[in-house]
């Protein structure tokens, strides 16, 4: 899952001169998108800025001003001279800018079609106490949308300030389970991981419906994170007609499994670890093993991102992947909004930049013709990912759709 977890991200790159001029990008809005700031009560009136088509837009039906608070990490305190930026704090202005700019892409292919936005931007410098100062601020209480902040601590932090648990608040990046905030008016953009766990146990019902399952652990306890809700979807889904078989595996010894194994038909094997020297040696040993018999592999959803893992075992293995972000960069509406970025601010677009123009779409559409406190029967199609929510009580709205992706011809390949 390419998203903001509670720790913070590592440098992966340096865009400081790009940040530098964040001011002029900031108050560079379409006329429709009203005065944004970057800091809480300084707003600048903009200027004009290209549109990009959006997708799905209808006409609307009034002219109505949507206000729209953004609250992201910038730390603009570290441009000042003697407290520079470090490399984490530096990768979450790079974050921030990245999804700002594909979200004011959005809300300009918005005003397109008429739409009508006061945007403000505030920097909630990646800490706690300011994420909390930001719940008092007059300006984003007044707000019909509140975006951010960003990490989970900082949106508990947040929410304890805020009184109005009925107003959404959109968690845009991280996939953290709402139930570490609490909040009913929370809206959780990226899935977390038990619906990861959830999808994979039903593709594998629905469509091998296989008689048992092989669960491999390393032994580190975050793995229960996934393997917890697997059992559960996978009982209620096979109405425990599955068999569960646990395994923690030492030195890539799979041997105890061999009498257990089929030899007529697929072995599923669900693996939710992502340390490397446990992978490198478990999954040579499956590679091994899949010379005899059918092996199929669900791996944890970080896989994607994981350097070391090399497609082509994870082919001949039959890897399976759980993802909510996967982007297909030949897909031609991905090309159009590249295009489009590129023209609009002269650099490539990170997902980022991509989840933040999906997001401004979503949310900015359903803001002006819409109820944001009903959006169970308002599904999106986006770059990154699609948009399915429920409602779950205390913890608010949920966006659960996962895709099943399959490494075919050494790459990633949508399967569900």
């Amino acid at each position: 899952m390419i998203s903001v977890q509670n720790h913070r991200p590592q440098l992966s790159g340096n865009k400081w001169l790009t940040f530098l001029i964040i001011g002029l990008i900031a108050a560079a809005c379409s006329p429709k998108v009203r005065p944004v700031a970057v800091q809480p009560k300084k707003n600048e009136a903009g200027k004009p800025a290209d549109k990009t088509q959006a997708q799905n837009a209808v006409k609307p039906a009034t002219s109505k001003i949507s206000n729209i608070a953004l609250l992201l990490p910038f730390g603009l305190d570290h441009l000042r001279p003697g407290s520079p930026y470090t490399s984490v704090t530096l990768k979450e202005a790079d974050i921030s800018l990245d999804y700002y700019r594909g979200f004011k892409l959005a809300l300009d292919s918005l005003t397109g079609q008429g739409y009508n936005y006061k945007l403000q931007v505030f920097d909630s410098k990646g800490e706690k106490a300011q994420a909390h100062s930001l719940g008092l601020n007059p300006a984003v209480r007044s707000s019909d949308l509140i975006i951010g902040p960003v990490f989970p601590d900082d949106i508990k932090a947040f929410t304890g300030a805020y009184p109005n648990s009925s107003q959404p608040i959109i968690s845009p990046l991280s996939p953290a389970s709402p139930s570490t905030i609490k909040s009913q008016g929370l809206v959780t953009m990226i899935p977390p991981l038990e619906y990861h766990a959830w999808g994979a146990a039903k593709y594998v019902n629905d469509k091998i419906k296989p008689k048992k399952i092989f669960i491999l652990k390393s032994g580190y306890s975050e793995e229960n994170d996934y393997i917890t809700p697997f059992k559960k979807a996978i009982d209620s889904l096979s109405k425990k007609h599955t068999q569960v078989v646990y395994l923690t595996v030492i030195h890539g010894q799979l041997s105890s499994l061999i009498p257990q194994l089929s030899s007529t038909s697929e072995n599923i094997f669900i693996i939710p670890a992502t340390n490397q020297h446990f992978l490198n040696v478990t999954l040579r040993a499956l590679d091994t093993l899949s010379k005899v018999y059918r092996v199929t592999v669900f791996g944890h959803p970080n896989w994607v991102n994981l350097s070391f893992l090399k497609a082509d075992l994870l082919q001949r293995i039959n890897t399976h992947i759980t993802s909510s972000d996967h982007i297909d960069y030949k897909a031609a509406n991905t090309v159009t909004f590249i295009t489009d970025y590129r023209r609009e601010y002269h650099a490539e677009p990170t997902a980022y930049a991509i989840k933040g123009f999906d997001e401004g779409l979503y949310l900015g559409q359903i803001l002006a013709t819409g109820d944001l406190k009903n959006l169970s029967d308002k599904d999106y199609d986006g770059l990154h990912n699609n948009f399915h929510f429920q409602k779950k009580a205390g913890l608010g709205w949920i966006n659960t759709h996962i895709n099943i992706y399959k490494y075919s011809n050494f790459e990633l390949k949508k399967v569900e």
